[in-house]
Formats: C-alpha cells, structure tokens, sequence
C-alpha cells in the first residue's frame, strides 16, 4: 500500500470514530496536510505532517504508517507519532481547563421548584 485517502487514514489512527465524521472534519478545514487545507479524497503517504483540530486540542502528528482497517488502539498508536509541542500543548489547555472547571464549581444540588422559577424569570426579563 502506496497511499491511503485521509479520512480513511484518520479513522483508522481513531481521530475520528467514523468515517463519515472524518470526511466532515477534512472538509470543514478542521484537518491540514503539510500546511495546507486538503479534500477527503486527498491520499496520505508516510513522512506527511497533519494538522488536526478536534473540539478543544489541536494535534500535529507525523505520519509513520499507513492502514485503511480500523483496528485495536494500540495498534493505531503506531501509525503516527505526535509532536513534543503539541503533546505540550494539549496537556497545557487540559490543566487551564481544569483550573477554570474549579474556579466555577458545580452547585451542590438542583434547584428547587421556587428556585427554578426565579431562574426563568430572571432569563425572560434580561432576553428583552
């Protein structure tokens, strides 16, 4: 195997848990190759540097084998390897996370029924 499309590659390295979400992603221009936005039917060869932005962490990873199956994780850990920056970078944006979910801590139960009622009429008298 010479070549493999992207989205076939990215759901085989499980970027993606389907197909058809990768090929949404590639299309979306959430996915670069070499530094440039690409097609689903662009074909990836080993030695090519992706791009790629998923929710909140944005990987670059360099591609060192190719499959198009889907197979075990351990396995697809070994189709590429990601760069020291962004395995940086994405540990980083995961503990500014963490530290803004505890500036903002969850509320120790529901809201009662009087409590609920306040919540929305306080939302309906600031839409206007």
């Amino acid at each position: 195997m010479d070549s493999v499309r992207i989205d076939k590659w990215l759901w085989a390295a499980r970027f993606f848990k389907t197909r058809s979400l990768a090929s949404k992603a590639v299309a979306g221009g959430k996915v670069h190759l070499n530094g440039g936005r690409i097609k689903a039917s662009k074909t990836v060869v080993p030695g090519d540097s992706l791009v790629i932005q998923r929710v909140d962490d944005q990987y670059t990873v360099m591609v060192l084998a190719l499959s198009d199956r889907r197979g075990p994780a351990k396995v697809a850990q070994t189709l590429y390897e990601e760069t020291a920056e962004s395995l940086a970078a994405r540990q980083d944006n995961r503990e500014a996370r963490r530290l803004s979910m505890q500036s903002s801590p969850a509320p120790k139960a529901r809201p009662d029924k009087r409590a609920r009622r306040l919540i929305h009429r306080f939302k309906e008298t600031n839409r206007e």
